[in-house]
């Protein structure tokens, strides 16, 4: 009895769909990042709120969503929430799971890219009479992002392979595509070592995407660090 099939593993290397299972996980990513970014922005104003309240509940969303394991919660947002009449589709579950976990973690990381702006330059700002609007715009925000991309990099680089737990609830992403696979053809190693493979090449090409990121908008450490020494 053969373990391994070449044959096997060179037809479903360019099997469409596992192929659509590469795209919907790209999907995935793109879109759970964005929302992720959105929420995540507006919580870490709440952490950096003068309401006690604000931050409060900032403070407990986070909590909660690094606290508990990512696998958990879109089982709970996609068979808890319907005991209680809310109910998503498997798509939408996936996609809410995602956003609210991954807005937590870059909640904290766009935090950090604001805090690390010297105070010195929003205080002038003020003095201008920019409005805090303007100073979040122009002054905050392009120092901020600078800081912020290696970080975010990494988000993206993790969130590709976090996907992968949306298929507990059934999402056809690459992995659960593979195990439907599996099931059928009973090909285990040769089956998972294509998921293995796609999931390398998509960290692998958004390394280097990072990479010139990172030496467009990057040099903010240097330039923050030579800022606050004046």
């Amino acid at each position: 009895m053969s373990f391994w099939r070449w044959s096997g593993f060179f037809d479903y290397l360019t099997n469409p769909f596992i192929l659509g299972g590469v795209a919907t996980t790209i999907w995935l990513t793109c879109v759970a990042l964005i929302c992720g970014l959105v929420l995540g922005f507006f919580i870490a104003l709440m952490r950096r709120s003068g309401m006690a309240a604000a931050r409060g509940m900032a403070w407990f969303y986070i909590w909660l969503f690094r606290g508990t394991p990512l696998l958990v919660q879109p089982i709970v947002i996609y068979t808890a929430l319907p005991q209680l009449g809310i109910r998503f589709s498997v798509v939408q579950a996936a996609l809410i799971g995602l956003a609210l976990n991954e807005a937590a973690y870059l909640s904290e990381i766009i935090r950090a890219g604001i805090e690390a702006v010297p105070e010195g330059q929003t205080r002038a700002a003020r003095a201008l009479g920019m409005t805090e609007r303007q100073i979040m715009r122009y002054i905050v925000m392009p120092q901020a992002f600078k800081v912020i991309i290696p970080p975010l990099g990494n988000s993206v680089n993790g969130l590709l392979k976090t996907t992968s737990v949306t298929s507990v609830i059934s999402m056809e992403e690459l992995l659960r595509r593979t195990q439907v696979l599996i099931q059928e053809q009973f090909m285990v190693l040769e089956l998972f070592a294509v998921a293995a493979i796609y999931y390398l090449l998509l960290t692998t090409l958004w390394d280097f995407i990072q990479r010139r990121i990172e030496r467009r908008f990057g040099h903010s450490s240097s330039s923050v660090a030579l800022t606050e020494k004046r």
